[in-house]
């Protein structure tokens, strides 16, 4: 049975978690903020330290979000960790991998594979990146469909209007700017 190492299990990660069990993956996850016992049950899977997850995942997911506590998150150290078949999935941001390192580990075999559709130096990648034969490259626009552009527009125009009328924004992102206005 593959094991899939999801790092961020926020909304997307569990949405990952979800699409695995499908697939009948033993998931393996890690958080700042471990998920509780009943969605830990729902989707089958179980909290470990990031190095574990690394060691022990066929697959390692990346779904943290970007800044520098989570620069170069995955660099020489980490991919060492990771067995020589596992993929790299990075979905998140660009500069949580170290790129240089990953060309290192992908052109050593060190890993099997990548697959990236963000890049540390967005919106461009590497050269040595777009060489390898063990890596896929993809835009960053999962978001792309006509469906999806016009629920952001309406998301964008409902937290406006909130903000207006003095109401808190439903999607409100970084509340101490809020409270210190």
């Amino acid at each position: 049975m593959a094991r899939i190492g999801i790092n961020g299990f926020g909304r997307i990660g569990r949405a990952v978690a979800r699409r695995a069990r499908g697939f009948g993956m033993r998931i393996v996850y890690n958080d700042a903020i471990r998920a509780d016992a009943d969605v830990e049950r729902e989707l089958g899977a179980e909290w470990t330290e990031l190095s574990a997850l690394l060691a022990e995942a066929d697959f390692v997911t990346l779904h943290v979000p970007g800044g520098p506590g989570t620069r170069h998150l995955i660099g020489s150290a980490e991919l060492a960790q990771m067995k020589p078949t596992a993929v790299l999935v990075n979905t998140s941001r660009g500069p949580v991998v170290e790129e240089a390192a990953l060309v290192e580990a992908l052109k050593e075999r060190r890993i099997f594979a990548a697959a990236l559709d963000v890049f540390e130096h967005e919106p461009y990648a590497s050269p040595e990146l777009r060489a390898l034969d063990n890596v896929i490259l993809t835009p960053h626009i999962a978001s792309g469909s006509q469906r999806t552009r016009s629920r952001m527009s309406a998301v964008a125009v409902e937290n406006l209007l909130a903000g207006l009328r003095g109401e808190r924004p439903p999607n409100l992102l970084n509340p101490e700017v809020l409270e210190r206005a």
